[in-house]
């Protein structure tokens, strides 16, 4: 993983609240929410919530009693997820690492994290935190995306800001958000982390948008990819939005788009 697969500053928090959450990230946070709420849990550590997406769809899910604590290790993400929030005094912010969580030992009933694990530089380190910080019986809850090709924008606009840089193509979905799928290769690193109760769900959704265009932008200016394509040539990120555009319209239309998207949602106790 490249240093700037990490980097969600400037623009970027807002780009990606505003058009990445609706276009993949919805449906999911709120089936998230759901299978953590359902755990009635008095206490709940969110890693890596972004811009708080799976904040917002579960707080309003927990008992008037719950702590919630939401953690991130991007401070301007964790602070924009905090401008969305309304006041609620049963959540806590704070800046954390996912590998080096400054919580006591079985301090939490669930740990959930939407689409965080692929970030993390040491995945079996990440999941034997949690399991760390979780009481007995707790449970980890946790998302990724299955391969690239099962989620057809990110499959289609990584393919034409290609042609924008065919020497060195910006890889940012394929190699981080997309590179993690192997439900064996997830399996045993969770095992390794010490869980032996894990069942993984594949999931798959349909995203939507009003135009190719909100697709092409929410891509390539809401995620790092906007950082690999300005670290090439940032004048050249408008032509390759605008390509992007172009391939998305060619084989999904000019109107309201749809296209698959999947993923894998794992819960491991013990």
């Amino acid at each position: 993983m490249a240093d700037s697969d990490k980097v969600f500053g400037g623009s970027i928090p807002k780009f990606y609240d505003t058009l990445m959450v609706p276009l993949i990230f919805q449906a999911y946070a709120d089936d998230m929410a759901a299978r953590v709420a359902a755990f009635s849990p008095g206490a709940v550590l969110e890693t890596a919530a972004g811009s708080g997406v799976v904040t917002r769809a579960l707080a309003p899910r927990l008992s008037a009693g719950a702590r919630y604590v939401v953690t991130d290790l991007n401070q301007p993400m964790l602070d924009y997820a905090a401008s969305r929030q309304g006041p609620d005094g049963r959540i806590e912010w704070q800046q954390a690492d996912a590998l080096r969580l400054p919580f006591e030992d079985a301090s939490f009933d669930v740990v959930c994290c939407q689409f965080g694990a692929m970030f993390f530089p040491d995945r079996i380190a990440g999941y034997a935190e949690a399991r760390r910080v979780l009481k007995p019986g707790g449970r980890l809850v946790f998302s990724v995306w299955d391969r690239i090709e099962d989620n057809a924008f990110a499959d289609e606009v990584t393919n034409a800001v290609a042609t924008v840089f065919p020497s060195d193509p910006p890889r940012f979905l394929a190699r981080t958000p997309h590179g993690y799928h192997d439900i064996a290769q997830i399996r045993d690193d969770v095992s390794r982390a010490g869980f032996t109760d894990i069942v993984i769900d594949t999931r798959a959704e349909v995203s939507r948008a009003p135009s190719a265009r909100d697709v092409a932008t929410a891509y390539c200016q809401g995620t790092p990819l906007r950082n690999e394509i300005e670290a090439r040539d940032a004048s050249l990120l408008q032509l390759a939005t605008d390509r992007a555009a172009e391939e998305i319209a060619s084989r999904h239309g000019e109107g309201p788009v749809a296209g698959k998207i999947q993923a894998h949602v794992i819960v491991a106790a013990g």
